[in-house]
């Protein structure tokens, strides 16, 4: 039966360059999308970028310019960069957007009208120096877990969750000015209602996701759990739907995450398609959330919180693909520190199905992997030169060359036949799964296969000798490069494109190809470049 496949990739944040441990992080939504896409499933992919917030006004005071500015100065880079890496989402929107903003509005009015938002007055850190309330984003101080430096969010050094009255030593990261107290009247998420619910479904839907996401998940479940500001005072964001309310603006822990539902919804009116029908509760319906694991909690905990306030009905995520760091000389990535290469670095370096490879092959999936530019031109080398690269050229070319261009139908080889159906059925699960590696880890073992089969029954000789034995021969690598093509195309596509084209195969589906006819090849490009360190 046709699955409904919604797949979310983190909304990246506006106010600075991608780098390569966004990607790492993101790229993984794109491979699950090209696959289920080859299933003949319903698949929307979606996400955008994340452009309200107090970081974004902050970097709009010093550079004098509208916080929109900055926002879609960004927006458009990181569109850029991720067309460049044929990142194939189904809508790349931005919060921003006229569309996001109506369709958050009327969620929250929904969940305001389902009793689970609430009005509330207390005590908010003032600055007396800048004259303003201060979000959790403007005040710094001390985690009072760790003792590492925190923001009024979440601490920078163990990750916690916290409010802005738990930071112990708190300063306006303005002025550096301490704070004071002052009252103010907010909207708040009721939050603790959902907790015996959250936690029923993180242990039932946690089986399946990766370690870091059921850790992290539990965690936050065992610590307190307080309602959760909805608004904030700011004029840049999401209006606030409700009276009274007009000097506020949505909190962005709220509106960004329902950005994969207003994303979801603008697809399925271009497509045509019932929204409510294509997210609901059901066995056809699965969903993906592709993140880094400092946003666990956020897709885990709070974005099923807000489903559950929305539509009780609406389907929660399922799975969970919650990469670690990808980190640069062995410490995080941190566009604050200046620690990282953009994306956009790379991409003026190497081809972007290397950069893809390189980003599943060594990516930081199960534990936190380390960027280092002599490794990557060492696996380009080695696996996509020397195995795949060299298997469908020594192939091709020698055809090309020596008859004219014509493969001749012949026997393909039975155990080939049946280790290629076989390996299908094991990659689908292992990507169904998450375990991109490991399925991409196969898939080259797959082309190890090939190249010793073409060793060991050497058609250079047996296209003098025994001129059929060299079609069942050529023809059984000719069976295996076009399979190669399906099965490497949701994480190279670039390149699997490149051999259909060459063969004249069918547009790709994520199934056994089958030939059953001579093939005249179109030209041989050489599909990988040596790279020299």
């Amino acid at each position: 039966m046709k699955r409904n496949i919604l797949i979310g990739g983190a909304w990246p944040y506006a106010n600075n360059s991608l780098h390569i441990g966004h990607l790492a992080a993101l790229l993984p939504g794109d491979v699950l999308a090209r696959y289920f896409r080859g299933k003949h499933d319903e698949v929307i992919y979606v996400s955008g970028t994340d452009s309200h917030g107090t970081p974004i006004t902050e970097r709009a005071k010093v550079e004098k310019v509208n916080p929109e500015d900055i926002a879609k100065k960004y927006h458009e880079e990181f569109t850029k960069n991720f067309k460049d890496l044929d990142f194939s989402y189904d809508l790349y929107t931005a919060t921003f957007k006229s569309y996001h903003k109506e369709k958050v509005k009327g969620y929250f009015l929904k969940m305001y009208e389902n009793g689970y938002i609430f009005e509330k007055e207390e005590d908010q850190d003032y600055c007396d120096t800048c004259k303003t309330f201060l979000s959790d984003r403007e005040i710094v101080g001390i985690c009072p877990h760790c003792g590492g430096e925190a923001r009024g969010d979440q601490c920078e050094n163990c990750l916690t969750s916290l409010e802005p009255k738990d930071i112990k030593d708190k300063h306006c990261k303005t002025c550096g000015g301490k704070t004071t107290l002052k009252k103010n009247k907010h909207l708040y998420f009721k939050l603790p209602e959902f907790k015996d619910k959250l936690t029923d479904f993180v242990l039932e839907n946690g089986k399946n996701w990766r370690k870091n996401a059921i850790n992290e998940s539990k965690k936050y479940l065992s610590q307190n759990m307080p309602n959760r500001a909805a608004t904030r005072q700011l004029t840049w964001g999401v209006e606030v739907p409700i009276k009274g309310y007009e000097d506020k603006r949505i909190y962005v822990w709220i509106e960004a995450v329902l950005g994969y539902l207003t994303a979801c919804e603008k697809v399925c009116e271009e497509r045509h398609i019932d929204f409510k029908e294509f997210v609901k509760k059901s066995d056809h319906f699965k969903s993906y959330y592709v993140h880094g694991k400092d946003n666990i909690p956020f897709h885990t905990i709070i974005f099923p919180a807000l489903l559950m306030a929305i539509d009780e009905d609406m389907g929660l995520p399922n799975e969970i693909i919650s990469s670690e760091y990808m980190n640069m000389n062995d410490e995080k990535m941190s566009k604050s520190k200046g620690n990282m290469i953009t994306i956009q670095d790379l991409l003026n370096e190497f081809d972007k199905d290397s950069i893809r490879y390189y980003m599943i092959a060594n990516g930081p999936e199960k534990k936190d992997a380390n960027f280092n530019h002599d490794d990557f031109i060492n696996i380009h080398n080695k696996f996509l030169v020397g195995v795949l690269g060299n298997f469908v050229n020594r192939n091709l070319s020698f055809v090309y060359k020596k008859l004219d261009g014509v493969i001749k139908k012949g026997k393909i080889d039975d155990d080939i036949k049946a280790k290629t159906i076989s390996l299908y059925q094991n990659v689908s699960s292992l990507i169904e799964k998450g375990e991109l590696k490991l399925a991409l880890e196969k898939c080259m073992e797959y082309c190890i296969l090939g190249n010793k089969y073409y060793d060991d029954n050497t058609p250079w000789i047996k296209v003098k000798e025994d001129i059929n034995a060299f079609n069942d021969v050529t023809y059984t690598c000719t069976y295996m490069i076009a399979n190669i093509a399906n099965l490497f195309y949701p994480f190279i596509p670039s390149t699997c494109l490149k051999i259909k084209e060459m063969l004249s195969l069918n547009e790709y589906q994520f199934e056994e190809e089958v030939i059953d006819s001579d093939i005249k090849i179109n030209n041989v490009d050489i599909l990988f470049q040596k790279l020299e360190k």
